[in-house]
């Protein structure tokens, strides 16, 4: 009985004409590969540390709402206890310790969230570079020498309509500082407040 023997194809592939061997013979494409991928590691650790600041103004942020509330709640705790007829008639003290503790909370939190928004707006544009520089060295590794070097990814070239933008800027304004918006009004309601709990 015969041996049969499984087939083997021997698969030769020329090199020569991959776009990386193009590439690594041509001075000025790999070049520019070696600079764009020096810049996209450059975009990574810019990534990176903005999404670290990122993360730790969220967590002050949110620190500075934890510690307003539970401050609202143990001065008014502390205020209706001691109502009394002596406090019913200097209820603008505690209106006064409450209001320039709430001012400076207000202050801290609102530039918290101006830092917070910098720096997110900064993120956005850190990744949309990014992302148009990664899709030009892949462009570049897939054609090889037929890649046109005077080829810019890009970087920086945003297009905004002002229209859309006057007219939603208020609204954006609005949702980016609600925190802030949200303590003023505590501290609007916290005066009437203060007299009310004061002459309970």
């Amino acid at each position: 009985m015969a041996d049969l023997k499984t087939p083997q194809y021997h698969v030769v592939i020329d090199l020569q004409d991959h776009p990386l061997m193009e590439i690594s013979e041509s001075p000025g494409h790999l070049l520019l590969l070696k600079l764009w991928q020096r810049e996209e590691h450059l975009f990574g650790g810019r990534i990176a540390c903005k999404e670290t600041r990122i993360d730790t103004l969220r967590n002050e942020i949110y620190n500075l709402c934890l510690y307003f509330f539970t401050f609202h709640v143990f001065f008014f705790t502390i205020l209706s206890t001691s109502a009394s007829e002596t406090t019913c008639r200097k209820w603008w003290v505690p209106m006064v310790v409450n209001l320039s503790t709430c001012v400076v909370m207000v202050f801290w939190v609102h530039v918290k969230l101006c830092r917070y928004w910098k720096v997110y707006g900064q993120l956005e544009r850190e990744r949309a570079d990014n992302r148009a520089l990664t899709r030009c060295v892949q462009e570049l590794r897939m054609k090889g020498v037929s890649f046109d070097l005077s080829k810019e990814p890009g970087i920086g070239n945003r297009i905004k309509s002002s229209s859309v933008e006057i007219k939603w800027r208020p609204f954006t304004w609005c949702f980016n500082y609600l925190i802030t918006v949200s303590f003023v009004a505590v501290m609007a309601l916290a005066v009437p407040l203060c007299r009310f709990m004061a002459c309970v």
